[in-house]
């Protein structure tokens, strides 16, 4: 996968507080927490909150996540890319009746838009700083063969 490089979006959907364990994340809860305008190529990121509690495994597993309708939407805006300050994007314990399968973002995002996912971000020092919108670099290593890769996001405010 060649380096993701592009216009970075923050959606914090936390705000000042810590969204309820294995809360879902709404279309609508996407849509209040957009301060800029979603474009198509955008690499929009989803603060939950989760990620101040890393340190807490215990906690952190139990973060709240984008629902299956969040991530058919971001889909439908024709994101580059999302992620998400979570282990999962979903929530670890996602499971969607219509579509018949765990973590349902996975399915809509990567495998039917092919929208990667970034996940276990850290985006505390931006929501802090109110930023919203900033230049995105992500570097994932070169390997052939994988579904994934540890990479190194960086937002540019």
């Amino acid at each position: 996968m060649p380096p993701l490089i592009g216009r970075g979006v923050l959606l914090d959907v936390a705000g000042t507080r810590l969204l309820e364990p294995n809360h879902l994340i709404s279309v609508d809860e996407l849509r209040a927490a957009a301060q800029v305008e979603i474009r198509a190529g955008d690499v929009v990121l989803v603060r939950t909150g989760y990620g101040a509690v890393w340190e807490r495994p215990e906690e952190y597993l139990k973060g709240a996540g984008v629902s299956a309708a969040g991530s058919r939407w971001l889909a439908e805006q024709k994101v580059r890319a999302v992620g998400a300050d979570n282990m999962a994007f979903d929530t670890v314990e996602s499971f969607d009746k219509e579509l018949g399968v765990s973590l349902p973002g996975h399915l809509l995002l990567l495998v039917r838009a092919g929208i990667p996912i970034i996940e276990n971000l850290n985006l505390e020092e931006l929501a802090a700083a109110g930023v919203h919108e900033f230049v995105f670099v992500c570097l994932p290593l070169k390997m052939r063969g994988v579904t994934g890769s540890p990479v190194r996001p960086l937002a540019l405010a």
